[in-house]
């Protein structure tokens, strides 16, 4: 992850931070408390290893995220939200809330009940 040292706006240096495909969802994921990898990988759909390590360990770099090694064997770690990616997070989940009206809005709703994702009805 490449944060631009020379910017015109404080929202270059967010986009930065949390541009890639599966950021935004790693923090939606982690929004209820820490997660171990293997949690991680199953809950967010077609994410490989390779890419979640990859964009955990940017997020750990920029403060969002910050895991937890447990003593002994095997090897037990968690991964959970730092005070910034608490921040990070009320805007993920408007994000969120956006992505969803959309959804409804163009009659894309199958993923949301497929996923068991609430939804505001249309009336008519």
């Amino acid at each position: 992850m490449i944060i631009r040292e020379q910017c015109t706006c404080p929202l270059e240096v967010v986009h930065d931070i949390i541009k890639g495909k599966w950021k935004t969802m790693i923090i939606y994921q982690l929004k209820d408390g820490s997660m171990s990898l293997a949690q991680l990988e199953r809950d967010i759909d077609q994410i490989t290893q390779k890419m979640l390590l990859q964009h955990l360990r940017e997020l750990r770099s920029s403060g969002i995220v910050d895991k937890i090694k447990t003593e002994g064997y095997p090897l037990h770690v968690e991964y959970y939200l730092t005070e910034r990616g608490k921040r990070l997070l009320d805007a993920v989940l408007i994000m969120q809330e956006i992505g969803i009206d959309y959804m409804v809005e163009m009659g894309q709703t199958e993923l949301l009940d497929r996923k068991g994702i609430p939804y505001p009805q249309k009336s008519g």
